[in-house]
């Protein structure tokens, strides 16, 4: 079998520039759009709903269903980064310096 789907620097680029462009777009015609200029808490509820949805669908145990919310998930991820000017890179590199450290000394050095 033929893996066909995009690289993963490819799609998270190309959604974060969708969003960079839907900044501007108008809202009457663009969910994104509504998400990026209109009321942030109404952009911070979706993304909490989204990750329930997660949650649950991991619990249910159904994989294509989960990977389904976990793509709705990243995608508002990525327009709450684009909302709040945090670039994809600057993520990578928070990742990047927990790589090699044990998640609970990583856990207990942060200052808030």
């Amino acid at each position: 079998m033929t893996n066909t789907a995009p690289q993963w620097n490819t799609i998270t680029h190309e959604l974060m520039a969708l969003a960079a462009e839907r900044k501007t777009a108008d809202p009457t015609t663009s969910y994104t759009a509504q998400l990026l200029q209109g009321d942030e808490n109404a952009l911070l509820k979706k993304l909490l709903e989204e990750a329930g949805e997660t949650a649950l669908a991991a619990k249910d145990g159904n994989h294509a269903q989960l990977c389904a919310e976990l793509a709705d998930l990243w995608f508002h991820c990525f327009i709450v980064m684009s909302r709040y000017n945090v670039g994809l890179e600057e993520v990578a590199t928070v990742l990047s310096k927990r790589r090699n450290v044990s998640g609970l000394a990583e856990k207990a050095s942060r200052t808030t």
